[in-house]
């Protein structure tokens, strides 16, 4: 009986042991994904003002990203090289960044498609709702245009706005298409 009772609390013995290795392992295993998430959302703050704070980056340029680790990818489109060179040398400087995936598209060159961007701007911008949007210093709504097809990008407040703003693009002489991707800050409750 007593070999019995000394192999029962060799087992609990064991078995709490096991249990404190698997706890301090778990706590181990969810501070780790604490500090990369801590560590993500820090370079994502500052991989979006660094974006921002590019000199030639203007309401025709649309730039986006996604940090994955210490890994930025950056995506979007620009009318210029020196932007696209621009961010990619801006956010590998950044603590914290191992490697920049650039795959940001310079849009091609075009007479066109630089008149139907003015155009589109001069119509989206002088509309009464949308005007507070273009004296911003960084417009929150960009105009991306690429053989004559629209693409309008950003955030705007409401619905109403979102609409207005591809109405007033898909007004403009020359356009092919519009693309509406605006984010709607305040959703309509249904």
């Amino acid at each position: 009986m007593r070999k019995g009772l000394h192999t029962f609390l060799a087992a609990v013995l064991a078995l709490g042991t096991t249990g404190l290795a698997l706890a301090s392992s778990t706590d181990q295993s969810v501070q780790t994904v604490n500090s990369n998430a801590r560590l993500e959302q820090r370079l994502s703050s500052q991989v979006r003002h660094e974006l921002n704070m590019i000199p030639q980056f203007t309401v025709f340029d649309n730039l986006a990203y996604r940090v994955n680790g210490s890994t930025v990818t950056l995506v979007g489109q620009v009318r210029d090289a020196i932007v696209k060179g621009s961010a990619e040398a801006r956010v590998k400087r950044l603590e914290g960044v191992e490697r920049v995936d650039n795959q940001i598209e310079i849009l091609p060159a075009s007479f066109n498609d630089d008149r139907i961007r003015r155009q589109v701007a001069r119509a989206v911008f002088n509309d009464p709702r949308l005007f507070n949007y273009g004296i911003q210093p960084t417009p929150p709504i960009h105009i991306i245009v690429k053989n004559g097809h629209v693409n309008l990008e950003g955030m705007v407040r409401t619905q109403t706005e979102k609409d207005d703003a591809f109405i007033r693009a898909n007004g403009v002489p020359g356009v092919f298409s519009v693309q509406n991707n605006l984010q709607v800050e305040q959703p309509k409750k249904g």
